[in-house]
């Protein structure tokens, strides 16, 4: 069978599609920050910076940009109406006491009962960048995991065990890839969606946790 991947915007649009209505969420550095171009508009959803920020909108345009206005990876953001700045260890108090219901983070590797690796790959030259995932990965009552589905090597990075340094232990809930949407339970990973042309051995082929084929029919 052919399948067509999604695009990095097509897997943030999905992710925003699941965000409900008055909740409050932090958008990790990298992939997951496109997702605040892609809110509901007619939804009030509290976006949250770890830098300190409530209330962020959308990305601005290039000549509304404000370098008094950036998120925790340093890109411009909005501020909506209501929206509010605060010390850094009060953002990290948000976080570590459970008030942020859901975290967006990419990741390097996400394990069959949910472990994320998204930290560093363990190579000698690669810079690690912690930040505050690992506050959020334990913190926040939902963590979603966006990313590519394999690596650019073509390696699986839904395995069974992380071989990379864990940013979190049995925390993620949603994986959202280039390929399929699969939720991490008690019962092992159950593929929600899969991208329309790919039948469920092909996914399975590119993943090496097993999966739950848990599509309604």
């Amino acid at each position: 069978m052919t399948y067509q991947r999604l695009t990095r915007d097509q897997i943030v649009q999905r992710v925003a599609k699941d965000i409900p209505e008055g909740a409050y969420v932090n958008l990790g550095i990298g992939l997951p920050t496109k997702i605040a171009n892609y809110l509901d508009k007619d939804k009030e959803i509290f976006l949250h910076s770890e830098n300190g920020v409530l209330g962020m909108g959308p990305a601005p345009a290039p000549e509304d940009q404000d370098p008094e206005l950036i998120n925790a990876g340093k890109e411009y953001i909005t501020l909506l109406t209501g929206g509010s700045f605060f010390h850094h260890g009060d953002s990290f108090t948000m976080m570590r006491g459970g008030h942020i219901d859901i975290c967006v983070l990419g990741a390097f590797q996400v394990a069959a009962n949910g472990d994320l690796a998204n930290w560093h790959t363990g190579a000698a030259d690669a810079i690690p960048a912690v930040g505050g995932a690992m506050d959020l990965a334990v913190g926040a009552r939902n963590v979603y995991v966006t990313m590519e589905h394999v690596t650019k090597s073509g390696e699986p990075k839904i395995v069974t065990r992380c071989t990379y340094p864990l940013t979190g232990v049995a925390c993620v809930n949603r994986i959202y890839t280039d390929l399929a949407v699969i939720d991490v339970t008690p019962d092992g990973l159950i593929v929600r969606e899969m991208v329309t042309g790919m039948s469920f051995d092909e996914l399975q082929a590119v993943t090496d946790a097993p999966l739950i084929d848990g599509r309604k029919a």
